[in-house]
């Protein structure tokens, strides 16, 4: 038998770790569903970010299911080898699984497909010959296999970006739905109450330390212990070193490694190639960071002049600065001992404008349509009087500058200098203060990226 203490400290953790957790891509999959004139669906992302449990929870609205993992199940790969036409595939695929696929009411997933080329050929066949299919596809490492495709079936495939969770999500996997409300109604007008506020930076520190991956998120959700979700990050960055060999064989992992490891280094300024690493030349460098970038775990942040719209069209790839894909993992890369938490009520990770800048960053693209893989822009002006301003976005027809500061208030310097070059009313700052609003600074608290983004 069981006993008690075993059964609600080992089983009941776990039982809560494979609920699922509603995520911000749910809605957008619901509408490709109800779409007449859906297209079939390739889902991109970083390994372990959740694509293949969010299709998993799609299909609960289905009459039937069918999930082919590719890795898991090599048989169905020779399928693929010869004739391409959906009536054909279909026959073949509802033979070998021993289950009728039906057009109207089967939806069929096609998993790690990056295993079957041929698969991914195929799915472009499928918008013309077979539209009324419900077809998705995702896979780890698929950018590396779509790279080496003549084609892909522009026009015929849809594709949805999808990403770690971001607060707003933590805060529902933890059930804080009515504080979440609170949050998103908040505003320079209407601020939130002080214990609300300092309730919300007190899920801010725990959320920058448990990162959004989908399995620290859970584990967190089902035990409340940070000990625990380290755990869990230390097995997600074995895992992930242990892809790298997967990568390119043109680059050798210890290469990636000591490149991956850098990005950490030097985040907040420029990336530096000749800094990558040991004996690494610039170009080796830079060949190993556009495969990070690739493989999702790296995220750029370029230059831009910002004279005008789009951003993008002054941008200079040449000055960039990198990030990794979650502010958990980060931390874990730089050592933090989380039972800081338990000793620090005040944490001081969080008052490190690094971190605050990472996640403001990593917030801005979670909440942006997950159609288009979003892209970060920063300003600098070089010379006798230098500026820089954190970060760019375009929003209502303008392009506003974002300050991020990691304590309650900062100087404005370098976005004052910025609106007065690009002659523009106002910009933003993200800290640790509540909603306000001075002459020319809009202030949000670094938890509400979301209703910067949404309102």
């Amino acid at each position: 038998m069981i006993r008690i203490f075993e059964y609600y400290h080992f089983y009941l953790p776990r039982i809560f770790e494979n609920m699922y957790h509603n995520r911000l891509i749910d809605n957008y999959l619901s509408t490709w569903k109800s779409d007449p004139y859906r297209k079939p669906l390739l889902l991109r992302g970083a390994r372990q970010v959740g694509k293949s449990s969010a299709i998993r929870h799609l299909s609960q609205s289905f009459e039937d299911y069918l999930e082919i993992n590719f890795e898991q199940s090599p048989q169905y790969i020779p399928l693929f080898s010869g004739e391409l036409s959906p009536a054909y595939l279909i026959e073949r695929l509802s033979v070998t699984a021993g289950r009728q696929i039906v057009p109207g009411k089967t939806l069929l997933f096609f998993d790690e497909i990056q295993a079957c080329p041929a698969a991914i050929s195929s799915l472009r066949f499928f918008y013309e010959q077979m539209p009324t299919l419900h077809l998705v596809a995702a896979g780890s490492l698929l950018e590396f296999a779509l790279q080496t495709l003549p084609s892909f079936g522009v026009g015929r495939i849809k594709s949805y970006y999808m990403f770690p969770f971001s607060f707003d999500e933590f805060l529902l996997s933890l059930n804080e739905d009515l504080l979440l409300t609170e949050k998103q109604n908040a505003s320079a007008e209407k601020p939130l109450p002080q214990f609300l506020h300092e309730r919300l930076l007190e899920y801010l520190s725990v959320f920058m330390v448990t990162g959004g991956m989908p399995e620290a998120v859970a584990r967190y959700a089902a035990t409340k212990q940070l000990l625990s979700v380290q755990g869990v990050l230390d097995d997600i960055m074995t895992a992930l070193r242990s892809d790298f060999a997967k990568y390119k064989k043109a680059v050798p992992s210890l290469r990636l490694q000591e490149v991956f490891n850098s990005v950490v280094q030097q985040a907040g300024g420029k990336f530096v190639y000749s800094k990558a690493g040991t004996q690494i030349r610039d170009y080796q460098a830079k060949e190993a960071v556009e495969l990070l970038i690739s493989a999702g775990w790296v995220v750029p942040v370029t230059h831009s002049d910002a004279n005008g719209i789009p951003i993008g069209a002054e941008a200079n790839p040449k000055k960039r600065k990198m990030m990794l894909l979650d502010t958990g993992i980060f931390q874990r890369i730089l050592g933090l001992d989380f039972t800081v938490l338990y000793s620090r009520p005040d944490f001081p990770m969080v008052n490190k404008g690094l971190l605050a800048e990472q996640f403001w960053g990593l917030e801005y693209i979670k909440y942006q349509s997950p159609e288009t893989y979003p892209d970060l822009y920063y300003w600098q002006r070089e010379g006798k009087s230098n500026a820089e301003v954190d970060f760019l976005a375009q929003k209502d027809g303008a392009i506003y500058p974002i300050e991020i500061k990691s304590s309650g208030k900062g100087q404005m310097q370098s976005l004052r200098v910025f609106l007065s070059e690009k002659k523009q009313t106002f910009g933003y700052r993200f800290s640790l203060e509540n909603f306000a609003e001075y002459q020319d600074v809009k202030v949000f608290p670094l938890y509400a990226v979301s209703n910067f983004c949404i309102n």
